[in-house]
């Protein structure tokens, strides 16, 4: 049982807590726990935070573009946005389908070679949203009157519907890898019941793209269930498209360092600097010595291409008049100049 304060023991906490002797915050401080995110060693995480980011990028880029697709095919506005991009077990992703749901399964295919040998990406709508979709796209309003009941199972023409309306989504989810990669994305078939059909292990590692789709009148969501092993096989091969790309450009390196030896530059070395009337210009002739106000043994500069990279000094080499490198300026000094 906790022990009871007496009214004076209570008067004496209150008075130094008025006085500033008891720090209260510092005691909340230390009471207060530090909490630590649980790590499950059964389930390790397969993708880094840098990963999941490229994908939450990749997907941002898509929801653009079927947001101009869904607004031309319907004739309607809507807003779409990528709510969450989550690795998770295929488990947690299977629990929350029902039996009227359906899923629309779609292959990979990279660098037009054969489809990839790994599990489906799966596509899941909300009954609910692609019923609306159907209603607008058959001349409706998108208004579905009564609810819906959770295991409402579509008809062959409704499905017929919505497979003519994922095709093209899927279709679409090429375009916006294009910035890392070649991928196309072809529908398979789709499943009326996913609950009866072992499509991907349940405990194989799979990352979820939550996308909310609103229009006016309804709201409802679009998740994609990207499998673990396709992701890997995805980010292998932008690794190595990648690393030739460096590769390239460091055997490169030697033969562009070749050209920029044999190119051209022009040299100015200046003497000094001085201020004539036209008329003494015009007045001028062979022989005459112009005074340019500096003693003949201060250094000059030695401009390259319009910038000065050198000091020299003036002098004859073979009976010629030759300027001596004395200093090289560095890059400072050549950008205030």
């Amino acid at each position: 049982m906790a022990e009871v304060l007496s009214q004076s023991q209570i008067d004496a906490l209150l008075s130094a807590a008025r006085s500033g002797e008891m720090d209260l915050t510092a005691s909340n401080e230390k009471t207060a726990e530090k909490k630590y995110r649980k790590y499950d060693f059964y389930s390790p995480r397969k993708f880094t935070k840098d990963r999941l980011k490229m994908l939450s990028g990749i997907f941002e880029n898509y929801t653009r573009i079927i947001n101009s697709r869904i607004n031309g095919l319907l004739h309607s506005t809507c807003d779409i946005q990528v709510e969450s991009v989550e690795e998770q077990r295929y488990y947690e992703f299977s629990n929350a389908l029902s039996e009227g749901d359906v899923l629309s399964l779609a292959s990979v295919t990279m660098d037009g070679e054969e489809p990839m040998e790994s599990p489906p990406i799966l596509f899941h709508f909300t009954t609910t949203l692609m019923l609306s979709m159907m209603d607008r796209l058959m001349g409706g309003n998108g208004d579905l009157g009564g609810k819906i009941s959770s295991g409402y199972s579509m008809t062959n023409l409704e499905l017929r519907l919505y497979e003519s309306m994922v095709k093209d989504m899927i279709q679409a989810l090429g375009g916006s890898w294009e910035n890392y990669i070649d991928l196309e994305f072809q529908f398979r078939r789709s499943e009326s019941n996913p609950t009866l059909v072992q499509l991907i292990g349940l405990d194989e590692t799979v990352v979820i793209v939550g996308i909310n789709i609103s229009f006016s009148n309804i709201t409802g969501q679009m998740n994609i269930c990207l499998p673990g092993m396709t992701l890997t096989n995805i980010f292998t091969k932008i690794a190595s498209i990648n690393q030739a790309g460096r590769s390239g450009r460091e055997d490169n390196a030697d033969e562009i360092m070749d050209i920029l030896r044999t190119s051209d530059l022009e040299i100015v070395a200046e003497l000094g600097k001085t201020t004539l009337q036209l008329q003494d210009i015009y007045h001028l002739h062979v022989g005459d010595v112009i005074d340019l106000g500096r003693n003949a043994q201060e250094p000059v500069r030695l401009y390259v291409e319009g910038q000065p990279w050198f000091s020299g000094k003036m002098g004859l080499q073979n009976n010629n008049v030759a300027i001596k490198v004395l200093e090289t300026y560095d890059n400072q000094g050549r950008r205030e100049k």
